[in-house]
């Protein structure tokens, strides 16, 4: 683990993200209608979980796709160009790439997948709050650095339905890499 995801690790364990980081090249921009949040990708625990991802972002995918899975206090899930949580990319899905060295927290960017582990392919999802019951069965790929309160803006699906599936979800307006964006 390098110096900047030591730091990171640390702060996101005393629940103090920090402010923000310098951008660099897995710095991802991503624009809602309410701000912005930044996300630190981490290729250290997920290197082929992320170059797909970097690799959508670049293409312009995620551009106004829906946020059509998000439960309160739990995660916002989008990636999915159906809109309904069983669309991908036109690239393959990647196995699962799980580590015991990170911890599902409170910003943490996680891939989606369908039962099969090996399944993750553009859908991902930000916790909204701690989900350690995730740790080991889901990929982690980054950090919200910046936006969490950006983050608590996107709407969420009202109790009780099903798969916590939004009506007239919020969208991603543009998802830009950091070395991109300059």
């Amino acid at each position: 683990m390098n110096r900047r995801h030591a730091l990171l690790a640390l702060a996101l364990t005393l629940g103090t993200a920090p402010a923000a980081w310098a951008a660099d090249a897995n710095t991802v921009y991503l624009q809602t209608k309410d701000g912005r949040i930044t996300i630190e990708l981490r290729p250290d625990l997920a290197p082929k979980h992320v170059k797909q991802i970097k690799t959508l972002v670049s293409q312009g995918f995620y551009n106004g796709l829906k946020f059509h899975r998000v439960i309160d206090g739990f995660m916002a899930q989008t990636g999915d160009p159906k809109g309904n949580g069983t669309g991908g990319s036109s690239l393959p899905n990647i196995p699962a790439e799980f580590t015991q060295s990170a911890q599902f927290r409170r910003g943490t960017v996680g891939m989606a997948r369908s039962q099969d582990p090996n399944s993750a392919n553009s859908q991902f999802f930000i916790c909204l709050g701690d989900a350690a019951f995730l740790n080991g069965q889901y990929t982690i790929v980054g950090n919200v650095t910046d936006g969490l309160d950006v983050l608590d803006k996107i709407k969420k699906a009202a109790p009780g339905a099903p798969g916590g599936a939004v009506q007239d979800p919020d969208k991603i307006v543009s998802m830009t890499l950091a070395e991109k964006a300059k």
